[in-house]
């Protein structure tokens, strides 16, 4: 079984946004989070777009930071106190270690509210 398929299930039923750019920072993907986070589809666009120039500036240092080192592969960019939650920036790479991209990870700080099992019913 083709394993691409399992990786894009996780992403398409993750709740947080998920936007994976190439090294030429056209948004290749977006999971359905993201979009309806963000309110828009930037598949197939410059994700350098939708950012003023300081942002750019912080993605482009990001970016030549991944590429120094197969070791490096993770940047803290934001936190978010109103939604509880951090922003990074995580190195794409192919199996040989290169990198092939990037994208932008959000981990929610909130405890969760629902009951164990609770949609099956417990």
């Amino acid at each position: 079984m083709e394993l691409s398929k399992f990786f894009k299930s996780v992403l398409e039923q993750d709740t947080a946004p998920v936007v994976i750019c190439d090294l030429e920072h056209t948004v290749v993907y977006m999971n359905p989070a993201s979009i309806s986070r963000y309110h828009t589809d930037l598949t197939g666009k410059s994700l350098k777009a939708c950012h003023n120039a300081d942002s750019n500036a912080k993605i482009d240092r990001v970016v030549a930071w991944f590429a120094k080192s197969k070791d490096n592969n993770i940047v803290y960019t934001s936190r978010n106190d109103k939604e509880n939650k951090d922003v990074y920036m995580v190195a794409l790479r192919d199996a040989g270690g290169t990198l092939i991209g990037y994208y932008e990870k959000h981990e929610y700080r909130n405890q969760e509210t629902r009951s164990l099992y609770a949609e099956i019913g417990g």
